[in-house]
């Protein structure tokens, strides 16, 4: 991935996680590894596990951000769950993924979609 691709996804993650702290989550940790792969954002909101995709492009004009997590991507999301709480028994019981989709520049008023319980 190059540097500037790398930036932008950054930027994107910080935005996420603003948006998700105004919005009454507590951010546990971010750029997880585990296992084969990594988890953007761990969260937490009313006693629910929340792991946290996040996509971000610069336009929609070829896919939205959310177009952009392929069948293998979330595989690895959930092999990378798995592994996390396999490694922390004493997480809470309920889990979910979500997506942030941010469209635009995440510096300058992106447009952030949430998505809640994307994968089963």
């Amino acid at each position: 991935m190059s540097d500037r691709r790398q930036r932008l996804g950054r930027r994107g993650e910080e935005a996420a996680a603003a948006y998700l702290q105004a919005n009454g989550y507590t951010i546990l940790a971010r750029n997880l590894r585990c296992g084969r792969g990594e988890i953007d954002l761990l969260a937490t909101r009313d006693g629910l596990l929340i792991f946290v995709e996040v996509r971000t492009r610069r336009s929609g004009a070829f896919a939205h951000p959310e177009e952009t997590v392929t069948p293998r991507k979330q595989a690895h999301l959930l092999a990378a769950a798995e592994q996390y709480l396999q490694e922390h028994p004493e997480s809470p019981e309920n889990w979910q993924f979500d997506l942030i989709a941010i469209e635009g520049d995440p510096d300058q008023n992106p447009v952030i979609t949430h998505f809640e319980n994307v994968l089963a």
